[in-house]
Protein backbone atom coordinates (compact mmCIF):
# COMPACT_ATOMS: atom_id res chain seq x y z
CA UNK A 1 0.00 0.00 0.00
CA UNK A 2 2.83 2.43 0.79
CA UNK A 3 4.36 1.68 -2.64
CA UNK A 4 1.11 2.74 -4.29
CA UNK A 5 0.84 5.83 -2.09
CA UNK A 6 4.32 7.06 -3.02
CA UNK A 7 3.75 6.19 -6.70
CA UNK A 8 0.60 8.33 -6.67
CA UNK A 9 2.75 11.19 -5.45
CA UNK A 10 5.18 10.51 -8.31
CA UNK A 11 2.27 10.84 -10.76
CA UNK A 12 1.13 14.12 -9.17
CA UNK A 13 4.64 15.52 -9.53
CA UNK A 14 5.06 14.19 -13.08
CA UNK A 15 1.90 15.88 -14.31
CA UNK A 16 3.24 19.32 -13.40
CA UNK A 17 5.54 18.92 -16.42
CA UNK A 18 2.68 18.59 -18.93
CA UNK A 19 3.25 20.70 -22.03
CA UNK A 20 6.89 21.43 -21.09
CA UNK A 21 8.86 18.19 -21.59
CA UNK A 22 7.74 16.80 -24.96
CA UNK A 23 8.96 14.73 -26.73
CA UNK A 24 10.23 13.32 -23.42
CA UNK A 25 7.82 11.59 -21.02
CA UNK A 26 6.49 13.18 -17.85
CA UNK A 27 8.22 11.62 -14.84
CA UNK A 28 8.00 12.13 -11.08
CA UNK A 29 10.35 10.84 -8.37
CA UNK A 30 10.00 10.51 -4.58
CA UNK A 31 12.87 9.41 -2.32
CA UNK A 32 12.02 7.79 1.02
CA UNK A 33 14.45 6.97 3.83
CA UNK A 34 13.59 5.80 7.34
CA UNK A 35 9.90 5.94 6.46
CA UNK A 36 10.07 9.66 5.59
CA UNK A 37 10.14 11.52 2.28
CA UNK A 38 13.56 13.15 2.07
CA UNK A 39 13.35 14.50 -1.49
CA UNK A 40 11.04 14.94 -4.48
CA UNK A 41 11.52 15.96 -8.08
CA UNK A 42 10.00 15.86 -11.55
CA UNK A 43 11.11 16.42 -15.14
CA UNK A 44 10.47 20.14 -15.53
CA UNK A 45 11.63 21.01 -19.04
CA UNK A 46 12.90 19.21 -22.13
CA UNK A 47 16.70 19.15 -22.22
CA UNK A 48 17.03 19.76 -18.48
CA UNK A 49 17.44 17.43 -15.48
CA UNK A 50 15.27 14.34 -15.24
CA UNK A 51 13.06 13.59 -12.23
CA UNK A 52 15.69 11.49 -10.44
CA UNK A 53 18.32 14.23 -10.84
CA UNK A 54 16.01 16.85 -9.35
CA UNK A 55 14.91 14.58 -6.48
CA UNK A 56 18.50 13.72 -5.49
CA UNK A 57 19.46 17.39 -5.74
CA UNK A 58 16.58 18.15 -3.33
CA UNK A 59 17.98 15.56 -0.87
CA UNK A 60 21.50 17.01 -1.08
CA UNK A 61 20.20 20.57 -0.63
CA UNK A 62 17.95 19.71 2.32
CA UNK A 63 20.16 17.26 4.24
CA UNK A 64 23.74 18.35 3.63
CA UNK A 65 26.27 16.05 5.34
CA UNK A 66 23.58 13.50 6.21
CA UNK A 67 22.43 13.12 2.60
CA UNK A 68 24.92 10.39 1.60
CA UNK A 69 23.90 8.07 4.44
CA UNK A 70 20.20 8.75 3.96
CA UNK A 71 20.47 7.88 0.26
CA UNK A 72 22.28 4.60 1.01
CA UNK A 73 19.21 3.48 2.99
CA UNK A 74 16.68 5.01 0.61
CA UNK A 75 13.93 3.63 -1.60
CA UNK A 76 13.56 5.66 -4.77
CA UNK A 77 10.08 5.76 -6.32
CA UNK A 78 9.94 6.79 -9.96
CA UNK A 79 6.97 6.66 -12.35
CA UNK A 80 9.05 5.51 -15.36
CA UNK A 81 12.10 3.28 -15.65
CA UNK A 82 15.32 5.29 -15.10
CA UNK A 83 17.15 5.92 -18.38
CA UNK A 84 20.25 3.85 -19.12
CA UNK A 85 21.66 5.83 -22.05
CA UNK A 86 23.35 9.16 -22.70
CA UNK A 87 20.88 11.58 -24.28
CA UNK A 88 20.71 15.28 -23.49
CA UNK A 89 21.58 14.29 -19.91
CA UNK A 90 23.61 11.38 -18.41
CA UNK A 91 21.85 8.10 -17.48
CA UNK A 92 19.68 8.33 -14.34
CA UNK A 93 20.36 4.64 -13.57
CA UNK A 94 24.06 5.52 -13.18
CA UNK A 95 23.17 8.37 -10.83
CA UNK A 96 21.17 6.07 -8.53
CA UNK A 97 24.00 3.50 -8.57
CA UNK A 98 26.54 6.18 -7.70
CA UNK A 99 24.53 7.18 -4.63
CA UNK A 100 24.17 3.48 -3.66
CA UNK A 101 20.42 3.63 -3.06
CA UNK A 102 18.93 0.52 -1.50
CA UNK A 103 15.85 -0.03 -3.65
CA UNK A 104 14.08 1.41 -6.71
CA UNK A 105 10.31 1.09 -7.22
CA UNK A 106 9.16 1.81 -10.78
CA UNK A 107 5.77 2.47 -12.37
CA UNK A 108 6.32 1.55 -16.05
CA UNK A 109 9.13 0.07 -18.05
CA UNK A 110 10.25 2.57 -20.69
CA UNK A 111 9.39 1.39 -24.24
CA UNK A 112 12.13 3.56 -25.80
CA UNK A 113 14.59 1.09 -27.43
CA UNK A 114 17.66 2.62 -25.74
CA UNK A 115 16.07 2.01 -22.32
CA UNK A 116 13.38 -0.74 -22.34
CA UNK A 117 14.55 -2.91 -19.45
CA UNK A 118 18.18 -1.77 -19.64
CA UNK A 119 17.75 0.68 -16.75
CA UNK A 120 16.25 -2.06 -14.56
CA UNK A 121 19.01 -4.48 -15.57
CA UNK A 122 21.75 -1.97 -14.79
CA UNK A 123 20.32 -1.28 -11.32
CA UNK A 124 19.98 -4.98 -10.53
CA UNK A 125 23.55 -5.72 -11.66
CA UNK A 126 24.71 -3.08 -9.18
CA UNK A 127 22.95 -4.95 -6.37
CA UNK A 128 19.97 -2.59 -6.06
CA UNK A 129 16.59 -4.21 -5.39
CA UNK A 130 14.08 -3.31 -8.14
CA UNK A 131 10.29 -3.58 -8.22
CA UNK A 132 8.29 -2.44 -11.26
CA UNK A 133 4.68 -2.39 -12.44
CA UNK A 134 3.35 -0.35 -9.48
CA UNK A 135 0.18 1.54 -10.64
CA UNK A 136 1.12 0.41 -14.12
CA UNK A 137 -2.18 1.47 -15.78
CA UNK A 138 -2.16 4.93 -14.16
CA UNK A 139 1.45 5.47 -15.24
CA UNK A 140 0.64 4.34 -18.80
CA UNK A 141 -2.30 6.75 -18.95
CA UNK A 142 -0.21 9.68 -17.78
CA UNK A 143 2.34 9.10 -20.55
CA UNK A 144 -0.10 7.95 -23.24
CA UNK A 145 1.30 10.59 -25.63
CA UNK A 146 4.89 9.37 -25.19
CA UNK A 147 3.94 5.68 -25.41
CA UNK A 148 1.92 6.29 -28.61
CA UNK A 149 4.81 8.09 -30.31
CA UNK A 150 7.32 5.38 -29.38
CA UNK A 151 5.19 2.29 -30.06
CA UNK A 152 3.05 3.49 -33.01
CA UNK A 153 5.45 5.98 -34.65
CA UNK A 154 2.90 8.78 -34.71
CA UNK A 155 1.62 11.54 -32.42
CA UNK A 156 -1.16 11.03 -29.88
CA UNK A 157 -4.22 12.39 -31.72
CA UNK A 158 -7.02 14.24 -29.93
CA UNK A 159 -10.15 15.22 -31.87
CA UNK A 160 -12.21 18.13 -30.55
CA UNK A 161 -15.46 19.72 -31.61
CA UNK A 162 -18.78 21.10 -30.37
CA UNK A 163 -22.26 20.08 -31.49
CA UNK A 164 -25.76 21.41 -30.95
CA UNK A 165 -28.43 19.38 -29.17
CA UNK A 166 -29.85 18.39 -32.56
CA UNK A 167 -26.49 17.35 -33.98
CA UNK A 168 -25.13 20.32 -35.91
CA UNK A 169 -21.43 21.17 -36.00
CA UNK A 170 -21.22 24.42 -37.98
CA UNK A 171 -23.49 26.79 -39.91
CA UNK A 172 -23.91 26.18 -43.65
CA UNK A 173 -22.89 29.76 -44.44
CA UNK A 174 -19.50 31.24 -43.52
CA UNK A 175 -20.80 33.32 -40.60
CA UNK A 176 -19.13 32.27 -37.35
CA UNK A 177 -21.63 30.95 -34.82
CA UNK A 178 -20.59 29.77 -31.35
CA UNK A 179 -21.99 26.52 -29.95
CA UNK A 180 -20.07 26.20 -26.67
CA UNK A 181 -19.81 28.80 -23.88
CA UNK A 182 -17.08 30.76 -22.05
CA UNK A 183 -16.05 27.97 -19.65
CA UNK A 184 -15.61 25.56 -22.54
CA UNK A 185 -13.46 28.13 -24.33
CA UNK A 186 -11.21 28.52 -21.29
CA UNK A 187 -10.87 24.74 -20.99
CA UNK A 188 -9.90 24.47 -24.68
CA UNK A 189 -7.16 27.07 -24.14
CA UNK A 190 -5.86 25.02 -21.21
CA UNK A 191 -5.78 21.95 -23.46
CA UNK A 192 -3.76 23.88 -26.04
CA UNK A 193 -0.99 24.51 -23.50
CA UNK A 194 -0.78 20.75 -22.85
CA UNK A 195 -0.29 19.51 -26.42
CA UNK A 196 2.47 20.08 -28.97
CA UNK A 197 0.33 21.13 -31.92
CA UNK A 198 -3.15 22.06 -33.12
CA UNK A 199 -4.53 21.47 -36.62
CA UNK A 200 -7.35 22.90 -38.74
CA UNK A 201 -8.33 22.81 -42.39
CA UNK A 202 -8.47 25.67 -44.90
CA UNK A 203 -12.23 26.23 -44.65
CA UNK A 204 -12.05 26.63 -40.85
CA UNK A 205 -9.12 29.04 -41.19
CA UNK A 206 -11.03 31.21 -43.67
CA UNK A 207 -14.49 31.04 -42.05
CA UNK A 208 -13.44 31.46 -38.41
CA UNK A 209 -10.03 33.16 -38.76
CA UNK A 210 -8.98 31.59 -35.41
CA UNK A 211 -5.76 32.49 -33.59
CA UNK A 212 -5.36 28.94 -32.16
CA UNK A 213 -3.58 30.45 -29.17
CA UNK A 214 -3.84 29.79 -25.43
CA UNK A 215 -4.56 33.42 -24.55
CA UNK A 216 -7.12 32.54 -21.85
CA UNK A 217 -4.77 30.21 -19.97
CA UNK A 218 -1.20 30.52 -18.69
CA UNK A 219 1.19 28.48 -20.81
CA UNK A 220 2.72 28.13 -24.23
CA UNK A 221 0.91 28.45 -27.53
CA UNK A 222 0.89 25.20 -29.51
CA UNK A 223 2.46 24.80 -32.93
CA UNK A 224 -0.28 25.71 -35.44
CA UNK A 225 -0.85 23.47 -38.45
CA UNK A 226 -3.17 24.32 -41.31
CA UNK A 227 -4.05 22.25 -44.39
CA UNK A 228 -4.14 24.51 -47.44
CA UNK A 229 -3.46 22.47 -50.58
CA UNK A 230 -3.47 25.38 -53.06
CA UNK A 231 -2.40 28.16 -50.62
CA UNK A 232 -5.76 29.94 -50.73
CA UNK A 233 -5.79 31.35 -47.17
CA UNK A 234 -5.41 35.17 -47.29
CA UNK A 235 -2.09 36.61 -46.10
CA UNK A 236 -3.84 38.70 -43.41
CA UNK A 237 -5.35 35.59 -41.78
CA UNK A 238 -4.41 34.96 -38.13
CA UNK A 239 -2.59 31.79 -39.24
CA UNK A 240 0.11 34.11 -40.60
CA UNK A 241 0.62 36.25 -37.48
CA UNK A 242 3.65 35.89 -35.18
CA UNK A 243 1.86 34.41 -32.12
CA UNK A 244 3.24 30.94 -32.79
CA UNK A 245 5.12 28.89 -35.35
CA UNK A 246 2.80 27.70 -38.13
CA UNK A 247 3.11 24.76 -40.54
CA UNK A 248 1.22 25.14 -43.81
CA UNK A 249 0.73 21.71 -45.40
CA UNK A 250 0.26 22.24 -49.14
CA UNK A 251 0.94 20.93 -52.66
CA UNK A 252 2.70 24.06 -53.96
CA UNK A 253 5.98 24.75 -52.16
CA UNK A 254 8.41 24.10 -49.33
CA UNK A 255 9.74 27.33 -47.83
CA UNK A 256 10.32 29.17 -44.55
CA UNK A 257 9.13 32.76 -44.19
CA UNK A 258 9.68 34.05 -40.64
CA UNK A 259 7.73 31.71 -38.36
CA UNK A 260 5.71 30.23 -41.24
CA UNK A 261 6.94 26.87 -42.52
CA UNK A 262 5.46 25.73 -45.83
CA UNK A 263 5.70 21.95 -46.27
CA UNK A 264 4.90 20.53 -49.68
CA UNK A 265 3.12 17.17 -49.72
CA UNK A 266 2.11 15.07 -52.72
CA UNK A 267 -1.38 13.79 -53.53
CA UNK A 268 -3.03 15.21 -50.43
CA UNK A 269 -6.39 13.83 -51.56
CA UNK A 270 -5.14 10.32 -50.71
CA UNK A 271 -4.34 8.99 -47.20
CA UNK A 272 -4.03 12.52 -45.82
CA UNK A 273 -4.39 11.59 -42.10
CA UNK A 274 -1.66 8.95 -42.43
CA UNK A 275 0.65 11.35 -44.26
CA UNK A 276 0.11 14.06 -41.64
CA UNK A 277 0.70 11.64 -38.76
CA UNK A 278 3.97 10.40 -40.28
CA UNK A 279 5.21 13.91 -41.09
CA UNK A 280 4.58 15.02 -37.50
CA UNK A 281 6.27 11.91 -36.10
CA UNK A 282 9.38 12.75 -38.12
CA UNK A 283 9.28 16.23 -36.55
CA UNK A 284 9.15 14.79 -32.98
CA UNK A 285 5.64 16.16 -32.44
CA UNK A 286 4.22 13.98 -29.70
CA UNK A 287 0.59 15.13 -29.53
CA UNK A 288 -1.90 17.08 -31.58
CA UNK A 289 -5.43 18.46 -31.20
CA UNK A 290 -7.49 18.46 -34.40
CA UNK A 291 -10.15 21.14 -34.20
CA UNK A 292 -11.81 20.91 -37.61
CA UNK A 293 -13.54 21.38 -39.81
CA UNK A 294 -15.94 18.52 -40.23
CA UNK A 295 -14.18 17.18 -43.34
CA UNK A 296 -10.74 16.77 -41.73
CA UNK A 297 -12.25 15.37 -38.51
CA UNK A 298 -14.22 12.81 -40.52
CA UNK A 299 -11.08 11.82 -42.45
CA UNK A 300 -9.24 10.99 -39.22
CA UNK A 301 -12.30 9.15 -37.85
CA UNK A 302 -12.79 7.07 -41.01
CA UNK A 303 -9.05 6.24 -40.98
CA UNK A 304 -9.43 5.15 -37.33
CA UNK A 305 -6.47 7.43 -36.67
CA UNK A 306 -7.39 9.01 -33.36
CA UNK A 307 -6.86 8.25 -29.67
CA UNK A 308 -9.22 10.57 -27.83
CA UNK A 309 -12.23 12.70 -28.79
CA UNK A 310 -13.46 15.61 -26.69
CA UNK A 311 -16.98 16.67 -27.69
CA UNK A 312 -18.88 19.62 -26.24
CA UNK A 313 -22.65 19.03 -26.37
CA UNK A 314 -24.75 22.19 -26.27
CA UNK A 315 -28.38 22.57 -25.19
CA UNK A 316 -28.91 24.88 -28.19
CA UNK A 317 -30.82 23.77 -31.30
CA UNK A 318 -30.19 25.11 -34.80
CA UNK A 319 -32.63 24.99 -37.68
CA UNK A 320 -29.95 23.89 -40.14
CA UNK A 321 -26.20 23.49 -40.50
CA UNK A 322 -23.38 21.05 -41.19
CA UNK A 323 -23.89 17.80 -39.31
CA UNK A 324 -21.46 16.88 -36.53
CA UNK A 325 -18.98 14.04 -37.04
CA UNK A 326 -20.16 10.71 -35.62
CA UNK A 327 -17.78 8.77 -33.44
CA UNK A 328 -17.74 5.34 -31.84
CA UNK A 329 -15.52 4.95 -28.82
CA UNK A 330 -15.58 4.12 -25.14
CA UNK A 331 -17.00 7.02 -23.13
CA UNK A 332 -14.56 7.70 -20.28
CA UNK A 333 -16.25 10.76 -18.76
CA UNK A 334 -19.25 13.06 -19.05
CA UNK A 335 -18.94 16.46 -17.35
CA UNK A 336 -21.46 19.30 -17.07
CA UNK A 337 -20.04 22.52 -18.51
CA UNK A 338 -21.75 25.85 -19.34
CA UNK A 339 -25.31 24.97 -20.44
CA UNK A 340 -24.32 21.57 -21.77
CA UNK A 341 -21.82 18.78 -21.14
CA UNK A 342 -18.43 17.51 -22.29
CA UNK A 343 -18.09 13.88 -23.39
CA UNK A 344 -14.64 12.27 -23.61
CA UNK A 345 -14.24 9.20 -25.82
CA UNK A 346 -11.25 6.90 -26.20
CA UNK A 347 -10.45 4.73 -29.20
CA UNK A 348 -10.24 1.18 -27.89
CA UNK A 349 -8.82 0.00 -31.25
CA UNK A 350 -5.58 1.92 -30.64
CA UNK A 351 -4.74 0.66 -27.16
Amino acid sequence: MSDELFMKRCLELAEIGIGKVSPNPMVGCVIVSGGKVIGEGYHQKFGEGHAEVNAIRAVLDAHGDDAAELLKNATVYVSLEPCAHFGKTPPCADLLIRHQVKKVVIGNRDPFPDVNGKGIEKLQRAGIAVVYGILNEECLHLNRRFFTRITQQRPYIILKWARTANGYFAPKNTVQQWISGPLAKKLVHKWRTEEDAILIGKQTAIADNPQLSAREWTGKNPLRIVIDRKLEIPADNHMYNDLAKTLVLNEVKTDVVGNIHFIEMEDMQYYLPQKIAFQLYLMDIQSIIIEGGANILNQFISSDLWDEARVFNSSTNWETGVFSPQINGRITSVTAIDEGYLTIYENINNQ
